[in-house]
């Protein structure tokens, strides 16, 4: 159909639905279009802004075959109260069906305190494992080979030391660093932006980051360095455009940073991966997906000259959105969940993990867990969604939103790299700000019923609590505590005094690269908080200040 006659028949169509349009109900967010044809996407180019699966700019995703070869990863987050606790999550995942286990640790793991202090109380395995010592670690993962199990950690100030267990315990089960294959989340720029789990000041925090990639790119070949993280920046408030800008722009940071330190970008960028949220608007969130791969391989191959085709890849580790699940009517996450599930697919996630119908409420019981694992499984075999590599390429409507988000993610970035790259935006509290007013607007139009919430704000009915919640009793703490002073109590305080005393002259000198310093000492059985506290007293602790 020539344009001519295309433009004649929408403004016929268009008429007609302005004469209806009284009858359109207001609703949240609708697009400005009821409909999109060819002439939303004028200007396009296939070959430039599309291509091939597995072809450069990666739009359609990064791999030729996607699951038509095989699934994605089905990591399911886990991880609370002891190790020995997790473990038998983990083995029973394993035994379900999970392809990768993803460790969900305690608070003060994540910043660096170990169970016996005084800052850890009322905490201790709360919110994911308690992990003090190497002792802790070998626990987590006996009977699990870590040569044959991919294993994402959601860590980030204490990344180091966590990954330094990781290889230890490999090490006793025989299993050479090599061949490990896993994810450390280590994005620190979003903790300070949306999170707050950090430990050190930016520039300590960054040296620590290159460091990992250094050594790991020598030692620890198949292991991702880093996950940059746009989930906490999405559940913090942001706009799904602002999620990938965001986050991007800091790992352009962590780019500069690594090349700043002497590495050559084609030497790590094959290893760092993402993390998106999947939220509840399914077309809008394939398109996220879509216009995040094109713009990193557009930016990696024109800002940083990156060679390989793997360094212009993004790929992307993807978790349900855990703000949009409800505490009214917890069933109603199920079907929440399976579309979150959908979009993922249908972006063309890496691995993927399902929230559980009674997160907004406590840590989710194995029933639940099996659930949101099943709705994986079924999505994989039985929807047919995995059955076509992008099968949502060439409609009007997503290839019209992709390229909307990436020229609105990419005027963003371009915003803060006039601020001077995303540390200092964030230290001018910019992007705090973005993702604050994003935040209130959707709570604004929640609150105002222009934002259908159901089971919250519509469609309520009286309900009874909800039984058999996963608790985690006070006893955890006492109990770790006291397992922690025992491991002080049998190890050679001697060589745990010279690993750490090894490590303070390390972190001294901006030259010495941290990670073996850090594996000597976890090998000793030197316990997280005295290795953190070590670095807290040579590079300092982060304080907050607003700014905006």
């Amino acid at each position: 159909m020539a344009n001519d006659n295309l433009k004649a028949k929408l403004a016929e169509y268009e008429a007609a639905y302005a004469k209806n349009c009284e009858k359109v109900p207001a609703r949240q967010n609708l697009p400005e279009q009821p409909v999109y044809t060819p002439l939303d996407l004028e200007g396009f180019d296939y070959e430039r802004d599309l291509g091939f699966p597995g072809f450069y700019p990666y739009t359609r995703g990064v791999q030729p075959t996607m699951y038509r070869g095989r699934f994605w990863t089905m990591r399911m987050y886990a991880g609370f109260a002891t190790a020995e606790e997790s473990n038998k999550r983990y083995r029973y995942l394993i035994e379900s069906g999970a392809t990768g286990l993803s460790c969900a640790f305690d608070l003060p793991t994540q910043i660096g305190y170990d169970s016996d202090d005084a800052m850890a109380e009322g905490e201790v395995g709360k919110v994911g494992v308690a992990i003090d010592s190497l002792k802790d670690m070998e626990i987590l993962f006996q009977g699990i080979d870590l040569g044959k199990v991919s294993t994402s950690m959601t860590i980030n100030a204490p990344a180091s030391v966590l990954l330094a267990m990781y290889i230890a315990v490999a090490e006793k089960q025989g299993v050479p660093s090599t061949e490990l294959r896993g994810t450390i989340q280590n994005d620190i720029l979003k903790e300070y932006a949306a999170r707050g789990t950090y430990i050190f000041p930016p520039k300590p925090s960054m040296r620590l980051i290159t460091n990992i990639f250094e050594y790991c790119s020598q030692y620890v070949p198949k292991w991702n360095t880093i996950s940059i993280s746009g989930y906490h920046i999405r559940e913090a408030g942001s706009t799904a455009a602002q999620e990938i800008a965001f986050t991007i722009a800091d790992g352009i940071a962590y780019i500069e940073a690594a090349l700043k330190a002497g590495l050559e970008v084609d030497d790590f960028a094959g290893r760092l991966s993402f993390f998106w949220n999947a939220h509840n608007n399914v077309l809008e969130e394939v398109a996220k997906f879509r216009a995040s791969r094109r713009l990193w391989a557009h930016i990696l191959k024109e800002r940083f000259g990156a060679k390989k085709p793997k360094s212009m890849m993004l790929r992307v580790h993807t978790q349900t959105a855990g703000s949009m699940l409800t505490a009214q009517q917890v069933d109603n996450n199920i079907v929440r969940v399976a579309l979150q599930t959908a979009a993922a697919v249908m972006g063309g996630t890496q691995s993927l993990h399902t929230n559980s119908r009674d997160e907004a409420l406590a840590l989710p019981t194995e029933a639940s867990v099996q659930i949101a694992l099943r709705t994986q499984q079924i999505v994989a075999y039985e929807s047919g969604l995995a059955d076509v590599v992008d099968p949502l390429g060439g409609s009007y409507y997503v290839e019209a939103m992709t390229n909307a988000i990436y020229e609105e993610a990419k005027a963003y970035i371009q915003k803060i790299d006039e601020m001077g790259g995303a540390v200092e935006a964030i230290e001018k509290g910019y992007i705090q700000k973005e993702i604050q007013e994003s935040a209130y607007k959707w709570q604004m139009e929640v609150e105002s019923g222009l934002r259908t919430i159901v089971g919250v704000n519509k469609f309520q009915v009286e309900e009874k609590p909800v039984e058999g919640l996963l608790r985690i009793d006070a006893s955890v703490g006492i109990n770790q505590s006291k397992k922690t002073q025992q491991v002080r109590a049998d190890r050679d305080q001697a060589t745990v005094d010279a690993a750490l005393a090894a490590l303070k002259a390390g972190a001294e000198d901006e030259s010495v690269n941290l990670m073996p310093l850090i594996l000597a000492a976890v090998k000793t059985y030197a316990t997280l908080g005295e290795i953190c506290n070590v670095l807290r007293g040579v590079f300092g602790e982060y304080q907050a200040h607003s700014t905006l």
